[in-house]
């Protein structure tokens, strides 16, 4: 699934991203409210877990606001407020799901389960393209001409992250973040062999995932440079 994360605890955040992204999930992680919307509106999230109590926006602002624009995504609130007129807020509010911290890891992963298994709409992010290349999530593969490719998690999970926005530069700070988290030891020379590495697997030249001096990578789409 692809969730965006709405959470200003750095500790737990840091917590439920690394939880999710050991389910294989691929997680977008905000710390205000303000920048819950932005995101929300620029990509096609499967899942939102959004604060109740945030910075600039609350999360029950959030959600209110984008089931009102129109997203019929799954949304799961957090929240220390555990009395039964908040409860019902959020969920009249367009929440899917409520869940009160302190919780268990455990119970966070299957009320997301619960979520996937009851979905009103097919997850939009089941199969991503680009050219010849196929990724599907749900089968955790990626295709080149029909042929498969093994990849890493961390592979797989770049892959993604390149595929969901193809033919935009993503500079070497972001993918560190997306992939491996914000207090990995990574360098931009760690970043350089892992897409080196990356290419081999996928036959590329270097016309593919495209080097941007001094700034990050891209994902050419060569049908636009025919």
């Amino acid at each position: 699934m692809y969730i965006l994360l709405a959470e200003d605890d750095m500790r737990l955040g840091k917590l439920i991203v690394h939880m999710l992204k050991k389910e294989n999930h691929t997680v977008d992680w905000v710390q205000n409210g303000e920048d819950a919307y932005y995101f929300a509106k620029q990509a096609s999230y499967d899942l939102l877990i959004l604060d109740w109590m945030m910075p600039i926006k609350e999360g029950t602002e959030v959600c209110k606001t984008l089931r009102k624009e129109g997203f019929n995504g799954a949304i799961l609130m957090l929240t220390a407020r555990d009395a039964l007129e908040d409860r019902v807020k959020g969920l009249d509010l367009g929440a899917d799901d409520y869940i009160v911290k302190p919780f268990e890891f455990s119970e966070l992963l299957a009320r997301i389960r619960a979520l996937a298994r009851r979905a009103t709409k097919p997850f939009q992010t089941e199969k991503l393209s680009l050219g010849d290349l196929s990724l599907h999530l749900s089968e955790y593969s990626i295709k080149k001409g029909g042929k498969k490719i093994s990849l890493t998690n961390r592979e797989f999970q770049l892959m993604e992250l390149f595929m969901r926005n193809p033919n935009q530069i993503l500079p070497r700070e972001l993918i560190i973040e997306r992939i491996w988290g914000l207090d990995a030891n990574i360098t931009s020379n760690n970043i350089d062999s892992f897409i080196r590495l990356l290419r081999k697997k996928l036959g590329d030249d270097g016309t593919l995932i495209q080097n941007i001096r001094g700034v990050g990578y891209k994902l050419s789409d060569e049908r636009q440079n025919v």
